[in-house]
């Protein structure tokens, strides 16, 4: 893998989707906050299901507090971990509410201070939500860093770290979404489909597929 080969291999994953966005259904910082919260460990459709009936109801952090975690719960109950995500979106909802004037903050301390706000879900809201350069990890960009040997890492703090100093700048703002959707659906866990790859001849994996 070289500086040549990542540029060629975002250059063709930009060219297939010039604008990338996310799964997850939002249309203010606030909603995207609540659904990546939800999301851990959790899959997007599961979570956009959930959503379509909560956000009507409670869009701002106001309006989540007046539902309670008690009246939370009966939006999310269909997404894993609810009682802790409820619980963790109404302690959110109350700090923004008290020290934040009901706006997200656009700053990575900020965020990771909020309950159930980690590293991974602060970089998608940084970089999704208020256009920063922030690379969030997950299982999906863990596996296509390694596989392709694009950034190799032990683990995601590591592959992050690389992702930001090896892909190239121009492609940093939307790498994030085209190598989760890469990861979704072509560089899949336990049988990529290398031939629907569009990247087959630059990747690095050894045991490719061929069918």
């Amino acid at each position: 893998m070289n500086k040549e080969k990542r540029y060629e291999i975002f250059s063709r994953l930009r060219a297939e989707n010039p604008h990338p966005v996310t799964e997850l259904e939002y249309s203010s910082p606030f909603e995207l906050l609540i659904a990546v919260l939800f999301s851990a460990q959790a899959t997007d459709v599961s979570v956009n299901k959930a959503t379509r009936k909560l956000f009507p109801v409670a869009n701002t952090p106001e309006a989540m507090l007046a539902l309670g975690v008690e009246g939370l719960k009966s939006y999310i109950k269909t997404i894993g971990l609810f009682n802790a995500k409820a619980e963790n979106a109404i302690k959110t909802c109350r700090i923004l509410v008290e020290q934040h004037n009901s706006v997200v903050p656009d700053t990575r301390e900020a965020l990771e201070a909020l309950p159930g706000v980690g590293r991974k879900t602060a970089n998608v809201v940084l970089n999704t939500a208020f256009r920063q350069i922030a690379m969030a990890v997950d299982t999906h960009i863990f596996r296509f860093s390694n596989r392709t040997k694009v950034a190799p890492g032990k683990n995601v703090l590591e592959v992050e770290q690389k992702l930001l100093k090896f892909v190239p700048k121009e492609f940093l703002l939307d790498a994030h979404h085209w190598m989760i959707l890469h990861g979704r659906y072509i560089c899949v866990a336990r049988k990529p489909k290398c031939n629907a790859c569009i990247i087959e001849d630059l990747c690095e994996f050894k045991e490719k597929t061929s069918d």
